[in-house]
Parts: C-alpha cells; sequence; structure tokens
C-alpha cells in the first residue's frame, strides 16, 4: 500500500491570521502535524500543500516536502477535498507516481499524534470502505439538550423529547474534525468529497481531535497540550 499525506495549510486565515505558524508548545502549529505524520511511518510522501512562501519553508524545516505550492483551489471557498484532490494531482505529476491511499492532515489540528495515525490508517485498511472521517464524542456538552436562545430569552430546543430523559439513558453522538481524513483516490475524485458513498467514521479523543480556528480554541489547545505533557 502506497499512501501520501497531505498536509493543508492555506495562508490566508481570517479569524486567526496566520493560524497554521502560529506558536503552540514552543513550535509551529504546522510542525506538530509534519511530525506525527513522519513519526507514524505510514506514508510513503508527507506534502504540505500551501499558497503560502512562508509556511512551505516552515513545512521544510519541520521535515514535510513542500516541492510546490498549491496552484487552485487556494481561496476560503473552496472545500478541504477540493484543496487535497488538487494537491493530489500536483503530487502525481511532480513525481510521476500514484497512490493507493491519501490521507489528509489539518495543520490547525495539532493535538493528534502518531499513534492516532496509525490507529486511523489501521481502521481504514481493515474496514474496506471508501473513505474514513475522524471524529469525537461529545463529552460535558450534551448535545442532546441544545436550543436556541429566542430574543426573549426562552429556549427552543433542537431535541424538545430528550430534556425528559437522563443524561445516562440518552446515546451517545459524535462530531465530525479535520484531524484525519482518508480515501481511496479514486473514490475522493469521483465523489469530490472525502464524504463519499460508503464513507465511515473512526472515533478519536476529543483532545486529539481538537480544531483550532479561533483563539477561544488556540487557547484551550494549549491548556489540553500541558495537560498531556503533565
Amino acid at each position: 500500500m502506497k499512501a501520501i499525506a497531505i498536509i493543508l495549510a492555506r495562508g490566508g486565515s481570517k479569524r486567526l491570521p496566520r493560524k497554521n505558524i502560529l506558536p503552540i508548545g514552543g513550535k509551529p502549529m504546522l510542525a506538530w502535524t509534519v511530525e506525527a505524520a513522519l513519526a507514524s511511518g505510514q506514508f510513503a510522501r508527507v506534502l504540505v500543500s500551501t499558497d503560502s512562501a512562508e509556511i512551505a519553508a516552515i513545512g521544510r524545516e519541520a521535515g514535510a516536502e513542500v516541492p510546490f505550492l498549491r496552484d487552485t483551489a487556494a481561496d476560503d471557498i473552496s472545500s478541504s477535498s477540493e484543496a487535497t484532490i488538487a494537491a493530489l494531482g500536483q503530487a502525481e505529476a511532480h513525481w510521476g507516481e500514484t497512490y493507493d491511499v491519501v490521507a489528509q492532515l489539518m495543520a490547525n489540528c495539532p493535538l493528534r499524534d502518531a499513534s492516532d495515525v496509525v490507529d486511523a490508517v489501521d481502521a481504514f485498511v481493515k474496514s474496506g470502505a471508501s473513505a474514513q472521517l475522524s471524529c469525537f464524542r461529545f463529552g460535558w456538552m450534551n448535545p442532546w439538550w441544545a436550543f436556541e436562545l429566542a430574543e426573549d430569552s426562552r429556549a427552543r430546543y433542537k431535541f424538545p423529547e430528550a430534556t425528559k430523559a437522563r443524561s445516562q439513558d440518552l446515546p451517545p453522538l459524535y462530531c465530525p474534525t479535520g484531524a484525519i481524513w482518508i480515501a481511496r483516490p479514486d473514490s475522493l475524485r469521483v465523489a469530490r468529497s472525502f464524504y463519499a458513498p460508503g464513507c465511515i467514521f473512526h472515533p478519536m479523543s476529543w483532545i486529539a481531535a481538537l480544531d483550532i480556528d479561533d483563539a477561544d480554541d488556540l487557547e484551550m489547545a494549549e491548556a489540553c497540550l500541558a495537560l498531556k505533557r503533565r
């Protein structure tokens, strides 16, 4: 099985400027994902796909291959799946190779480590699925009791019947995370998405799954990293 890891790290983040290379735990955010991919030993190539020369340099310093900048799907409208498809095409053309498996690793999920990557790849290979997306179980935030707060401060419950049940009697709910998405290239290209027909989900811990999109997320990630190190 020949697999490629494509680490998406666009340069134009608006909610958190320079998000993918902000320092966390003493090194650029991008470096955590590069190191996890390399240490997992699962990939023939670990490619950073970016439109930024600055990010490209940091990716190379961390050990990834960055022989080109992304030439399409580098805006804030294109989906991550489209960006990965574009990067995959560039990689195949540049190296003259094809791959059996492509893994999309988002640079803004720095807390998943090599063991998480190995676990996800093993589960994907054994499943025979077209694609697999990472997810985490909601914990202390119980989504069954979610509501919109109206202007008169009254609750509009999303699952009104669940408000009558004890929390321990409600089934667990999960949320997708961009930490580790894996697919067979043909399935990804036909569907134009990792949400391909027959895709499955693979759970991971909520700490490993943490997506950083704004300043609050970054603060949470620093706290979680300190907890892991302790």
